[in-house]
């Protein structure tokens, strides 16, 4: 009786009840049980929107005090050395990105020392770095040199990149944007014979990101750090030099495409990021201390086939 009458869900539960029983206020006591039954709750599969909005973090006072830390991967070979991955910083204060060609071989001193010779020029230690737990950031060589640095390590829990709160958004967006380049072309001449690749782009994409006012400063990370916006010289150029040299000429239209492109995709990346989160997430209606069921589905020490865990 119990296998021919399982509750499997509330809608159905009620219209096998409504054929054959009555009793005062018998819909809001099915709805009720249901509401409250332990075994459906655990049994179910959690449908509709996920729980759980972006929250910020500490918020920092000076320039690249807190740093988020991500790496772009799976691009195929690019330019001359055969770049194949991305190490994207984004300092919490100003928000500037920085995009540093890698290699997918590179360890956790190739990583330290990409990062001094390009970063900590004009950057300084760093106070706190966010990331996951790539094995490069968790690495011992990497606590321990950050330890002598006085650097503190924060890591994402794991199946949870939502601790980054907005600035993992703006590495999603930073990712989708070299991605978006990439699938312009991984290599390509234009009509004067210059060959552009993602590594010339990207020193345009940069500049264009910094010189872009941020939604949550309402200034441009440039203007933060410097106080005025730098002078893009391929904008100021007269257009009606006719003695001007002919590979001159040509740089510059390079330096036009550049921007053209990665404006391009900059707006685009922004547009999606926020309509495909938005879209699967919503608000919890939880409070402190309330209990809740946890999902099983990463979990594994779980007997049982895979596909029933979640």
């Amino acid at each position: 009786m119990i296998v021919l009458h399982l509750d499997i869900s509330e809608d159905r539960t009620i219209q096998r009840v409504n054929t054959c029983s009555w009793w005062p206020n018998w819909r809001n006591n099915v709805s009720e049980y249901f509401q409250t039954c332990d075994r459906c709750k655990k049994a179910n599969r959690a449908t509709g929107k996920k729980f759980g909005m972006r929250i910020q973090i500490k918020e920092p006072i000076n320039s690249w005090a807190i740093v988020h830390m991500d790496w772009v991967t799976a691009l195929s070979p690019i330019g001359d050395r055969s770049y194949n991955e991305f190490l994207v910083l984004v300092d919490r204060y100003r928000k500037p990105p920085m995009s540093l060609p890698c290699h997918k071989d590179y360890t956790a001193m190739d990583t330290a020392i990409i990062i001094w010779s390009k970063v900590f020029s004009h950057s300084g230690l760093f106070q706190n770095i966010i990331s996951d737990r790539d094995p490069k950031f968790t690495s011992a060589l990497w606590r321990k040199l950050h330890n002598l640095f006085g650097t503190m390590l924060s890591f994402s829990p794991a199946y949870h990149p939502q601790t980054d709160g907005l600035e993992e958004r703006m590495i999603q967006t930073l990712e989708d944007i070299i991605r978006i380049f990439c699938a312009y072309g991984l290599e390509f001449k234009d009509s004067y014979g210059f060959t552009h690749d993602l590594c010339t782009l990207i020193p345009a994409l940069d500049l264009e990101y910094k010189t872009s006012i941020h939604s949550s400063t309402g200034k441009t990370p440039k203007m933060l750090e410097k106080g005025w916006n730098p002078r893009l010289s391929y904008e100021t150029v007269k257009k009606d030099l006719v003695d001007i040299h002919p590979t001159a000429r040509r740089f510059k239209v390079m330096l036009e495409k550049a921007r053209h492109y990665s404006n391009r995709c900059m707006q685009d990346s922004f547009k999606y990021a926020k309509e495909r989160w938005d879209k699967s997430h919503k608000p919890p209606n939880l409070k402190v201390g309330d209990l809740v069921l946890v999902s099983t589905l990463n979990f594994n020490n779980i007997k049982g086939p895979k596909k029933l865990k979640d």
